[in-house]
């Protein structure tokens, strides 16, 4: 009987220190879950519910802050452009930004120009800063990238600026020559000078009017919308036709080469405009007595066959510098020499867009003193209506690759019908 309840007493001891034993595990262990760590510190657990979810759909740059200036909680497009490094914010005109607002609590925005990282050439970031407390203690950081709305509005600036500019200069001309006509009333030879000149201010005035007109619409209209297939050897004649008058009165020479075979996919007003402007400028910027070549081949590519059309001439050349900008509205290499040829600056804007509209783009090489060569390189007709009648969902396994720059020296673009530059005749 003895030893029996010595058992029981053991039992019963041994059950009550378990019990103990599990209740002190118990809380411990919820005592270690409620402690903060360092992880738990900087993470999404920080933040107010729901912040997570909306600065996740923002398309701006975010960063929170917590009381010590440290990270909480940064967007990818913040490490991006460089704002967050090692935990830390590292603009410090946004860092003092956010100091007053946990200060005062007042909501600040300022305009900052950020040098751009992974470039050596001092290029600035333009970014938009916006920051506004989130609850008690944590400081909001919303940054918007400004610098392709710069860019974009100082083009535009550019561009009302020059057009401004050239209109207004064959418009004054014509009100002074019309004074001009008045006053010589009684001078028929006078009224018969002035009113030619009158002619060619009108032209030049009409020829700017087409030609804005035509910018405008390439870069508005969808080419492939109305794409059909384009006989290359049909654009070069049409393209010769144009300038056959203006080569004929300064004894130039125009010579087309190249298989008879080959098509392009596009928009043929636009793909003849594109043409007719590189084989205008190679005459109208080519001496007299020279020659201008217009030579198109076929060139296999990963993404399909190309076809490349090159227009060389024997004028005047392009220094390096210029190259760089001849592809801008209104941009001209000798600007006194555009007044005597009629040039808008337009031309070479037009066909660079035609070229990236249509899936390809337009190179020069170009020596002061022995002319240049304009490459006109776009998808052959087989390739290119291929890859615009498959769904959009494949675009990225169409085999879209980007256009492979031509080479840039005389020889990948002066043709076996073309010789070297030499004065004819």
């Amino acid at each position: 009987m003895d030893v029996n309840a010595a058992v029981a007493a053991a039992a019963a001891i041994a059950g009550v220190l378990t019990g103990v034993i599990a209740m002190l595990a118990f809380r411990w262990s919820e005592r270690d879950l409620k402690r903060p760590t360092r992880t738990s510190l900087h993470t999404e657990a920080a933040l107010p519910p729901g912040v997570d979810t909306v600065l996740s759909v923002l398309r701006s740059s975010a960063v929170v802050l917590d009381e010590g200036d440290a990270v909480v909680k940064a967007s990818s497009a913040a490490y991006a452009l460089g704002l967050v490094r090692g935990g830390k914010l590292s603009v410090e005109p946004m860092l003092q930004m956010a100091r007053d607002t946990r200060r005062d609590g007042e909501i600040r925005q300022v305009e900052l120009d950020l040098p751009r990282r992974g470039t050596g050439r001092g290029e600035a970031l333009a970014v938009s800063a916006r920051v506004a407390p989130l609850g008690s203690r944590l400081v909001l950081l919303l940054v918007e990238d400004l610098t392709e709305a710069r860019r974009i509005e100082a083009v535009r600036r550019d561009f009302v600026a020059n057009v401004s500019h050239e209109l207004k200069t064959p418009v004054g001309a014509l009100s002074l020559l019309s004074e001009a006509v008045m006053d010589a009333s009684d001078d028929p030879e006078a009224v018969q000078r002035f009113a030619g000149r009158m002619q060619i201010e009108a032209t030049r005035l009409t020829n700017l009017v087409q030609e804005l007109i035509d910018l405008s619409r390439v870069q508005n209209d969808d080419p492939l919308e109305d794409a059909e297939p384009v006989r290359v050897d049909e654009l070069v004649a049409e393209a010769m036709d144009r300038c056959r008058h203006a080569a004929g009165t300064k004894q130039i020479t125009m010579a087309s080469g190249g298989p008879a075979d080959l098509s392009m996919w596009g928009n043929r007003g636009q793909l003849a405009a594109a043409l007719g402007n590189l084989v205008e400028n190679a005459v109208n910027y080519s001496p007299a007595r020279t020659r201008v070549g217009i030579a198109a081949r076929r060139v296999t590519a990963p993404g399909g066959d190309h076809i490349e059309i090159a227009v060389t001439d024997q004028g005047i050349g392009i220094s390096d510098k210029d190259k760089e900008r001849i592809f801008e509205r209104f941009y001209r290499v000798d600007p006194a020499r555009s007044r005597a040829t009629g040039g808008t600056g337009l031309g070479l804007a037009i066909v660079k867009h035609v070229a990236a509209s249509h899936g390809g783009e337009v190179t020069v090489w170009s020596s002061e003193g022995q002319g240049s060569t304009f490459t006109l390189r776009l998808p052959e007709a087989g390739a290119a209506r291929d890859r615009a009648q498959q769904p959009s969902g494949l675009d990225g396994e169409a085999g879209h690759s980007a256009p492979t720059h031509s080479r840039t020296s005389p020889e990948s673009t002066a043709y076996e019908t073309l010789s070297a530059p030499e004065v004819l005749p």
